[in-house]
C-alpha cells in the first residue's frame, strides 16, 4: 500500500497555519479541528516546518502563559521529514519509528498534497491485516 492509496480515503486537507501567527492561533486550530499537528507556511514553498502538541508543551515550559502571544514560527519544528505519494506505507512506518515523529507532510512537485498521521498508518495496516485473515480464511475454508 501507497501513502496515495491512504490520502484517498482520508482526503488531502491539510491544516496550514502562516509562520507569523501566535502560539494561541495554533493552540486554537489544533483544538477546533482535533488534530496533532499543522503545517507553518511562509515564504518558501510548500512549507517552512510543522507545529505539534509537543512543541505547545516545550513553549509552554519555557515561557509559560507569554508563549501565547508570540509567533508560532518560535517553536515550530523547522526540519520537517516529508514523503511523496508513491512512499510505501511500510517504508513510512519505518521512518516514523525511526524518528519518532507522528505527522509526516505528503508533498509532490514542491507541493502540499496531503499529510499522514500515525493513526492514519495504523488504520491502513489493521486494514491490511484484515484483508489478509480474510484471505485465509477463505483459502482454508475452499479446501
Amino acid at each position: 500500500m501507497q501513502v496515495s492509496q491512504v490520502l484517498g480515503v482520508k482526503g488531502r486537507e491539510v491544516a496550514t497555519i502562516p509562520q507569523g501567527r501566535s502560539l494561541g492561533d495554533a493552540i486554537a486550530m489544533l483544538k477546533e479541528r482535533r488534530i496533532g499537528a499543522v503545517v507553518v507556511t511562509g515564504a518558501e514553498p510548500p512549507l517552512v516546518g510543522i507545529f505539534s502538541e509537543r512543541d505547545v508543551v516545550r513553549a509552554i515550559a519555557l515561557h509559560g502563559a507569554n508563549a501565547l502571544a508570540m509567533p508560532v514560527a518560535d517553536f515550530m519544528s523547522p526540519e520537517v521529514t516529508t514523503c511523496s505519494e508513491a512512499t510505501t506505507m511500510d517504508a513510512l512506518m519505518a521512518l516514523m519509528t525511526e524518528q519518532r515523529i507522528r505527522h509526516v507532510p505528503v508533498i509532490e512537485n514542491n507541493v502540499l498534497v496531503g499529510m499522514v498521521s500515525i493513526g492514519d498508518v495504523v488504520k491502513a495496516r489493521l486494514g491490511e491485516l484484515e484483508d489478509e485473515k480474510r484471505n485465509l480464511l477463505d483459502y482454508v475454508s475452499a479446501r
